[in-house]
């Protein structure tokens, strides 16, 4: 297929020289529960670096990633505080991608002339395979897998030794730089946090794709346009042989610049770039899913039934495979691989999860929709009545869209954490003549769960699509939507006991 585009070259990035890690004096800032962490210090060890770790949560709140590390030989721990020597002396700093650039101890590293880096920048610089990566505010951990998922199945032909998955989807590939060749291709989700610390190095994939772009970890970055920035290094350190795949719903992002050659993708009637013809296009010009889509080339239009294709719910997902049909077309995938893998593709957890039934109504785990416009997208992809569980941790986003949403398409809400005032608030301030939503309020995760259970009738959706961050009252995402599975299980087995 790619013979059809413009001189795509299966390239890795232009690295260069990296200095040996061997006898470096090297602190890693925050180790963290999710694994990125443990894989940069088990890798440094490897290379022979004297490695210092350093958190400020104490060793009991690290249980997990200490024991991953016990065998691994580390200079020293400095947990439950930091000690600052360890950014005046060292050689070289780690740092967790969700630390904020503008830390105190990055501060003093910065002013003693020592460079700051991160686990996906220590990968990269070392990477001899091409990149495809994916960002976005939404749906980037599944378009990542999805992309990741056809490139799998067609592994092993020519051109295409091995494909590998890592970044934000919470795969650290640093242990198998070893075995990644030039022959292949490794598929990565990138965040905000990582892409700022990359445009340090001048570094942006092979095949850039970017899902959306809305206002998101305004908590992190200090300005909406710095957040824009930050994403746009996946455009700015490409070449013309590169390429890259843009939401053609998307305003903002049709007018981000850069050298690569473009394709789209697009699901709605109204095109925001009218100069990338090539791409997925729907082929109705109705919002929503179409009869079929249309892979548009120079020489070729070929229509793919890909809404036919998908077990998974939502506009959202069949943007998102829409997506990763784009990148495939540059990589010469043959279609009924992508056929294959796209109707073999189940859910990511946590992303419109289907979790279970109980007495008629059906539970959904969206615990990822961390941002209202993911809300949003869960709440549209069901036409059944909605008991909603959102709210959380307030990351000063705006949430008067999902708020709106949530008056016209849910019969009940049961509001949790910090955002629940102000999400109550809009949702009175839009109610018309009495109508709109029964609201509720949780006090913990299992009040929140029961009192859904306890307010809804068969044949509605028990929805968990919060549309904030998990932080006040959970772990991270993952806890949150693992507790509502939990629940679902506990409740459907009292009720086959009953």
């Amino acid at each position: 297929m790619s013979k059809n585009l413009p001189d795509f070259q299966k390239r890795a990035f232009a690295r260069r020289a990296v200095e040996s890690l061997a006898g470096r004096r090297v602190t890693v800032l925050g180790l963290g529960t999710l694994g990125g962490a443990v894989q940069a210090v088990k890798f440094l060890a490897a290379q022979g670096a004297v490695v210092t770790v350093t958190d400020a949560k104490p060793a009991s709140k690290l249980a997990a990633s200490l024991s991953e590390l016990a065998q691994t030989p580390i200079h020293r721990f400095v947990l439950g505080g930091h000690d600052d020597d360890d950014f005046r002396k060292a050689d070289l700093i780690v740092a967790n991608p969700a630390v904020r650039p503008d830390h105190r101890l990055l501060k003093l590293a910065r002013s003693f002339g020592i460079p700051i880096t991160t686990e996906v920048q220590l990968f990269l610089e070392r990477c001899p395979a091409p990149v495809a990566a994916v960002t976005g505010s939404n749906g980037k951990s599944t378009t990542t897998a999805m992309l990741h998922r056809i490139c799998e199945l067609a592994s092993g032909s020519p051109g295409l030794r091995r494909t590998w998955l890592g970044g934000n989807i919470g795969v650290s590939l640093l242990d198998q730089l070893p075995a990644i060749t030039s022959d292949d291709l490794v598929v990565m989700e990138l965040s905000s946090f990582q892409l700022y610390w990359l445009n340090q190095i001048e570094w942006s994939p092979n095949i850039a794709i970017v899902t959306n772009f809305s206002a998101n970890h305004l908590d992190w970055h200090d300005t909406l346009d710095d957040y824009r920035s930050a994403k746009q290094t996946m455009f700015r350190w490409q070449n013309e042989s590169d390429v890259v795949v843009i939401n053609l719903d998307e305003p903002d992002v049709c007018q981000w610049p850069g050298p690569a050659q473009r394709l789209g993708f697009q699901t709605g009637s109204n095109c925001s770039d009218v100069t990338t013809k090539y791409g997925v296009f729907s082929e109705s010009k109705q919002e929503g899913y179409s009869p079929s889509q249309i892979l548009r080339l120079p020489h070729a239009e070929i229509r793919l039934p890909v809404s036919s294709w998908l077990q998974v719910r939502g506009v959202h997902n069949l943007q998102n495979a829409m997506a990763a049909i784009a990148a495939a077309s540059v990589l010469d995938i043959p279609f009924d691989i992508i056929e294959t893998a796209l109707r073999s593709y189940q859910a990511l957890p946590h992303r419109l999860e289907f979790v279970g039934a109980c007495a008629g109504r059906e539970f959904y785990n969206d615990s990822l929709a961390t941002t209202p416009e993911s809300a949003i997208l869960g709440l549209q992809a069901f036409t059944q009545p909605v008991i909603l569980l959102a709210g959380g941790y307030d990351k000063g986003v705006d949430l008067s869209s999902m708020s709106k949403l949530i008056s016209q398409a849910c019969r009940v809400v049961v509001l949790m954490g910090q955002t629940a005032p102000a999400i109550h608030e809009q949702i009175e301030q839009n109610r018309q003549s009495g109508g709109g939503p029964e609201v509720i309020f949780a006090s913990s995760p299992h009040d929140a769960f029961t009192k859904a259970w306890e307010n809804s009738q068969p044949g509605e959706v028990i929805l968990l699509s919060p549309g904030c961050a998990s932080y006040d009252w959970f772990v991270n995402f993952r806890d949150r939507g693992e507790q509502f599975r939990q629940f679902v299980r506990e409740l459907a087995k009292t009720h086959e006991e009953q």
